[in-house]
């Protein structure tokens, strides 16, 4: 380990077949414990695969995280963030990595302050409110959700990445991983598959714990799945607007909202982006 600017610098070795020699610079952030690899790739120098990426992610073999993020260049937006999960497939919107993303476009100073970029499902704006050292806190804007469906009583809701959200009670008692994977896999959503929130009204406040499609596990934080929730959250209540704290096992977040019927538009996220550290990737 070396000293690069004053944060620590790790240099992984790996495998070779893996792909052609690399230095690849990159940054390790989380959101509210859901973790990330983030590449500035806007000089085009890295081709995500599948294989790459899941070795990066792998908790044991490589550095480590639920998911990797690029920062590409992109025609009148500050940048195009690119999402893949864990096991290297390229997913939807992440809003947990959506913050981090606007943490690092800020500590580049690629878009201090302020960013404008366009992801899997469109175009979003960041914002940061505070920085403290190494965390950010950042208001990131969700895109309106136009409707939701019912499977029996469950809600499906599309937040940029879809999401099935269940209301039970005790939800630290719960096996997350056994009833996740059983609603992941219904037929009702082949072949791509569903998040599973599931959430726990604790008064004032809603506690969600979330099992993520493609790291086929539980996520400390899932942002869309938190979105999810406090959507289902404010039909089920019969709130027309308001922000709603929400409990995950990294930290809090807070979803702001306008509702009309069963639309819902001025979506806001606002919650943490911390850096953890930064390194050099060396094949």
């Amino acid at each position: 380990m070396a000293a690069f600017g004053g944060h620590p610098v790790f240099y992984l070795f790996l495998k070779p077949h893996i792909c052609s020699d690399l230095s690849l610079r990159f940054y390790k952030y989380h959101g509210t414990g859901n973790d990330f690899i983030l590449i500035d790739n806007r000089e085009d120098h890295f081709t995500p695969g599948k294989e790459i990426i899941a070795w990066l992610c792998h908790r044991r073999f490589g550095i480590g995280a639920d998911g990797l993020i690029t920062l590409n260049a992109s025609g009148g937006y500050d940048f195009e963030m690119r999402y893949f999960n864990s096991d290297g497939q390229e997913s939807t919107m992440c809003g947990n990595g959506g913050r981090c993303a606007v943490a690092l476009a800020d500590y580049l100073s690629l878009s201090p302050k302020k960013s404008r970029f366009h992801a899997a499902d469109g175009v979003h704006t960041g914002s940061i409110l505070n920085r403290d050292g190494d965390t950010w806190l950042v208001r990131l804007s969700m895109n309106d959700v136009t409707d939701y469906q019912y499977l029996g009583e469950d809600f499906i809701f599309n937040t940029g990445s879809p999401h099935l959200v269940r209301f039970i009670s005790e939800a630290d008692k719960i096996d997350i991983v056994r009833e996740g994977r059983n609603l992941r896999y219904l037929d009702d959503f082949r072949p791509a598959g569903i998040n599973v929130n599931f959430v726990e009204d604790e008064g004032g406040q809603i506690y969600v714990r979330t099992y993520e499609r493609g790291v086929e596990d539980e996520t400390l934080s899932c942002g869309t799945g938190v979105t999810a929730s406090s959507l289902a959250y404010a039909a089920v209540k019969g709130m027309e607007k308001g922000t709603i704290p929400v409990r995950t096992k990294g930290g809090i977040l807070n979803l702001s909202f306008r509702r009309d019927g069963r639309v819902f538009t001025e979506i806001i996220l606002e919650g943490p982006a911390v850096k953890v550290y930064e390194g050099t990737i060396l094949i």
